[in-house]
Formats: C-alpha cells, sequence, structure tokens
C-alpha cells in the first residue's frame, strides 16, 4: 500500500519559528524551511532578507493526510501570527515577512478561506485579517544552516521567540482555544 501525502505551504514571519509548531507531529513528514511566491530564481536569504524578491519567508510541510488533516494544520498555523499585520510579522518588518496560505488545490483553498473567515468572525481582534490565500508557486528551500533551526540552535531560537514578541503575542492574543 502506498502512502498517501500532500503538501501546504505557509508563510508566518521568520520561517525559524514557524517550523517547530509543525514539526514532529504524527502525520508530518517534513517541514522545511525555504521561500516562496517571488520574481527571483534560487533566492539566497541575504536576497530575500533585503525584502525586493518578492519572495515570503515559508514553511513547506509534507504530510500524510490520513493523519493530519489540512484542516488541523490551519487550526495550527493561525495561533502563530498576527493575521492582522500586513507589514511583516513582530519584529520582522517588510514584504518578506509577511503572512500567507499558499493552496495547493481547490479543497486546500476552500478549507483556507472557511479558516479565514472563522478567524474574522471570532477571533480575538479588532481589525481585518489580512492573511493573504494565494495559489502554491515554486518553492526555493532555503540554506541548510535554516533548516530545523530550533534544534540546531535552540538558545538563540528561544531567544529569537521572546525578543520578536511572537511568544507574548500568541500567549494574550490566542491562549483561549475555539476561535477556529
Amino acid at each position: 500500500m502506498t502512502r498517501r501525502v500532500e503538501v501546504a505551504t505557509f508563510a508566518g514571519g521568520c520561517f525559524w519559528c514557524m517550523v517547530k509548531p509543525f514539526d514532529e507531529l504524527p502525520g508530518i513528514i517534513e517541514v522545511q524551511s525555504g521561500y516562496t511566491g517571488g520574481h527571483v530564481k534560487n533566492p539566497s536569504y541575504k536576497e530575500v532578507k533585503q525584502g525586493d524578491t518578492g519572495h515570503f519567508e515559508a514553511v513547506k510541510i509534507t504530510y500524510d493526510p490520513s493523519l493530519f488533516s489540512y484542516e488541523s494544520l490551519l487550526e495550527l498555523y493561525w495561533p502563530q501570527i498576527d493575521p492582522t499585520d500586513a507589514e511583516g510579522q513582530f519584529i520582522d518588518r517588510g514584504p518578506q515577512y509577511r503572512t500567507a496560505i499558499f493552496y495547493h488545490s481547490y479543497e486546500q483553498k476552500t478549507a483556507a478561506e472557511k479558516s479565514k473567515q472563522r478567524v474574522e468572525e471570532n477571533g480575538p481582534f479588532n481589525k481585518p485579517v489580512v492573511t493573504e490565500i494565494l495559489p502554491a508557486e515554486v518553492f526555493y528551500p532555503a540554506e541548510e544552516m535554516h533548516q530545523k533551526f530550533y534544534k540546531k540552535n535552540p538558545d538563540r531560537y528561544k531567544q529569537e521567540r521572546v525578543n520578536s514578541g511572537r511568544d507574548a503575542f500568541i500567549n494574550k492574543h490566542w491562549k483561549s482555544p475555539g476561535f477556529i
């Protein structure tokens, strides 16, 4: 019997902070940091960080939908971000740090739109949800030093989450379950 796998792609600001929440869950095969949505082929971290490649920092999640559904990925995605910030995420500013859900199928697009609507209607925000839902484009893996950063540099990773304001925001706004 062949294992069925699918791919989900999410942009949520700094990709260092977007890997760990999805990594090592049952049904998650791989979480890869990288770049997508821009006009530069095979961009480097240095190029994307400058903010003029059009790329988002993103994570590509390969998963087994029989063990972890796309809807479950969406439920895990939203509480990792500030979906009302169109200028970046937390301390990271610029177009490369915007939030987006990149869909790989009509079913993913529909599920993403429904989940965004639930966040807009039930979420803890008084501002509009600006997270974009876009068709998936070529995904360029980031350099090896950026893959599984939370494991390679655990102290720096923890400090990044605190210093960026991400953890404080998540604790303040996403504490209560049931928004999505």
